[in-house]
């Protein structure tokens, strides 16, 4: 299976939350109609969020069989359940409290007031995982997997020097040491990221800007963590102009990017 990297640039952030929105709702579809189901890993961040309140304000929302689509996160605060700087809060604020999920195949991380440590949770999580995998593999198999990128590059909560983006096993671990507050939270490692079928990195802002060219440039994942994100399909920057400014132009794609009335050959190969 062959993988590649594409950068698509959006004129502004709200164009780049409508656009990602409408291809998810259309690649959710398919996956459903082809798999009977899909896994799909959500990230926090302001336009993480965005991209979910896209998805909510759209018509083709309906068009979804909610109950097929199983809900992962990729990292998550170490707060208390309900906090409203947990990710899951957001992203049910934002999304799942508006669309007729099952709960059964919502997955949030372990919270702080749930009783574990953060070990414990890091375990309970990774055997949560297991135990959807398909017979005969491991974990499941992500069809498409959201990060956002802070302006030191860190995705999920693996930050730079620190030990998470050099962990080369997949599954889950605890964090002790975030550089942002909180600094306890619990991430899925690299590796496990990697096996996501598609990987759709989100960003906005000027402040990424370095960060996207180093890591499109082959800087190492330990000093930019967003450099070591590779799906095995596809892996897909969906950024605005103000995060452009570094980014190689024989990675940017065409100018035209997607809508609901778009299909995928319109600006990507096929296989996507």
């Amino acid at each position: 299976m062959t993988t590649d990297r594409r950068v698509l640039v959006h004129p502004d952030r709200s164009a780049l939350a409508a656009s990602v929105a409408a291809r998810f709702l259309t690649k959710v579809i398919d996956l459903i109609e082809d798999e009977g189901e899909a896994h799909v890993v959500l990230t926090g961040g302001s336009v993480g969020i965005e991209v979910l309140a896209a998805i909510a304000a759209s018509p083709a929302r309906n068009s979804i069989d909610w109950s097929q689509v199983h809900v992962w996160w990729g990292d998550e605060r170490w707060l208390p359940r309900g906090d409203d700087e947990r990710n899951d809060k957001q992203a049910r604020e934002a999304l799942l409290d508006h669309v007729p999920v099952d709960e059964a195949k919502v997955h949030p991380f372990p919270a702080s007031d749930d009783g574990l440590s953060l070990e414990e949770a890091a375990a309970a999580y990774q055997d949560e995982l297991r135990s959807a995998a398909r017979e005969g593999e491991e974990f499941p198999r992500f069809a498409i997997t959201f990060l956002g990128v802070g302006p030191d590059g860190h995705i999920a909560s693996l930050f730079p020097e620190r030990e998470g983006p050099s962990v080369d096993v997949a599954g889950v671990i605890a964090v002790h040491d975030s550089p942002k507050p909180p600094p306890q939270r619990l991430s899925l490692t690299l590796p496990l990221i990697n096996t996501s079928e598609r990987i759709w990195v989100v960003l906005a802002g000027g402040d990424k800007a370095p960060a996207i060219g180093l890591a499109l440039a082959g800087a190492s994942r330990a000093d930019v963590p967003v450099a070591g994100v590779l799906g095995r399909k596809r892996t897909v920057f969906f950024i605005d102009q103000a995060a452009s400014a570094e980014v190689p132009e024989s990675l940017i794609m065409p100018t035209s990017y997607w809508t609901s009335a778009m299909d995928s050959s319109d600006w990507m190969p096929s296989g996507n």
